[in-house]
């Protein structure tokens, strides 16, 4: 089987993230609100869509921003100190 070049994690990580994330909250948010309720998986599914069209998008927005903010709080090795 083929494999998708590294270069393109950059989008693939926060894509499969996104969908991960957007799929379990919108699970455990219709549960915790609805119960099991009649039709409860295509209900969750139509919420996860939703909410994944929302969550990859914050996702790009946000990862360079967290990126930054944890750079002026992480302590970054020294390249002489690796070595």
């Amino acid at each position: 089987m083929a494999k998708i070049h590294v270069k393109h994690m950059s989008w693939l990580m926060p894509l499969f993230l996104s969908g991960l994330m957007s799929g379990s909250l919108s699970c455990f948010n219709l549960f915790v609100n609805k119960g099991l309720m009649h039709g409860f998986v295509e209900k969750w599914l139509l919420t996860w869509a939703m909410s994944w069209l929302i969550a990859y998008p914050l996702i790009l927005i946000f990862i360079p921003l967290v990126r930054k903010v944890l750079m002026l709080i992480v302590q970054v090795p020294e390249e002489s100190a690796k070595s």
